[in-house]
């Protein structure tokens, strides 16, 4: 296979894409708009499934380096009341392998390998159709023509408007995260409550989620119910403004669970945005998404596996010596099924994680890692 191909993003997904690709000997071009691979914080740590993420690895040839680096402990659950109260405290097994936890750094660095990243490459849009093929428009006016363009490029993907004129709204839910760092010499009272895993603690219409990340680094989440302009009259960068914001609205908390937002040098502000569930588009010869830019859903562990799988099986079919075209037109079709019933899965499920009745989120722990 010589078709001239590019995937736009090089998070898991267009990752693991350009990776099985490789492994197939196809050539590929991806592009990316940081300029190094360290440009931006990698972000927290994923769980990797069993039969999404850790298939899409299995399909890249890199399933035993990622079992290597990865933590099976992390995926220990911890579930508080507010008066911090233990309701629930799961624990894996020796053998549990279903979801073991891993950083993203350490993943993007596992995908990256031998792979040739155009960094830097900033796109502003495609344009399908032309004589040239998919037309790629860069930030420095220069364009470039594909055969085909993978739009891996996330939730504010610049590729999506060559297929769709969907565009993310905005759930009702927001989050503040901080970080805590070397947790274990630093703050051991932290350190126990978290464990090797997460801790989570649900409120009325919020609530607290902590979660281990590698090197003793901690991840803390603030989640709320607020109108997306709730911040109007507080500066975000007032670290101690917004931190007494959130002591306030969490107020009447355990102390040991407000402690873990005393240690936070900086929040940011990550309100929670989704596509529609049943997300399609007439097909585009020469383009078409996966991941967040094809199906943005509520950040429950999901979205991350189901790119990476897609990645994988849309590499596989196009190293495969089929029809591209008729290629991406049957992965699409697999796409949007599956990632339809997913999206309507977590759509409920922040519904019950973060709700006026802080039963459901018990109820969904239950259901989802019965003791």
């Amino acid at each position: 296979m010589r078709h001239r191909i590019a995937v736009v993003g090089s998070g898991p997904g267009g990752l693991t894409f350009a990776r099985v690709l490789h492994r197939h000997g196809c050539p590929v071009t991806v592009l990316e708009r940081d300029p190094t691979p360290d440009a931006r914080p990698p972000g927290g740590t994923l769980d990797l499934h069993e039969g999404l993420g850790q298939t899409a690895l299995d399909k890249a040839g890199l399933l035993t380096e990622f079992q290597a680096l990865s933590r099976p402990e992390g995926q220990a659950m911890r579930v508080l009341a507010p008066d911090g109260t233990v309701l629930r405290d799961w624990r894996p097994g020796p053998d549990e392998r279903a979801n073991p936890e891993i950083d993203r750094g350490q993943l993007r660095d596992l995908l990256l390998g031998p792979l040739d990243v155009r960094w830097g490459r900033k796109v502003t849009r495609v344009e399908p159709g032309t004589p040239e093929g998919a037309v790629v428009h860069f930030a420095d006016g220069r364009q470039e023509a594909f055969d085909l363009v993978v739009g891996a490029d996330g939730a504010w993907s610049r590729t999506r408007a060559a297929v769709s004129p969907a565009t993310p709204h905005y759930t009702g839910v927001t989050c503040l995260e901080s970080s805590v760092d070397d947790v274990d010499t630093r703050h051991p009272e932290l350190a126990r409550l978290v464990g090797d895993g997460s801790v989570a603690v649900h409120g009325m219409n919020r609530g607290l989620v902590a979660q281990r990340n590698s090197g003793g680094h901690v991840k803390v989440y603030a989640q709320f119910r607020a109108p997306l302009d709730w911040h109007t009259d507080l500066d975000l960068t007032d670290v101690e403004a917004v931190r007494s914001s959130l002591l306030t609205l969490f107020d009447g908390w355990a102390s040991p669970v407000l402690d873990l937002l005393a240690p936070a040098t900086a929040f940011l502000h990550r309100p929670l945005y989704v596509l529609p569930a049943a997300h399609t588009w007439p097909h585009v010869p020469g383009v078409t998404l996966l991941g967040d830019a094809a199906h943005l859903m509520p950040p429950l562990g999901v979205g991350a596996n189901l790119a990476m799988l897609e990645g994988a099986e849309l590499a596989e079919a196009l190293a495969g010596g089929s029809d591209p075209d008729e290629a991406v037109r049957a992965f699409e079709e697999r796409m949007w099924a599956r990632a339809g019933r997913w999206a309507e899965m977590t759509a409920a499920g922040l519904e019950r994680l973060v709700s006026p009745d802080p039963a459901g989120a018990l109820a969904l722990f239950d259901e989802v890692q019965p003791s």
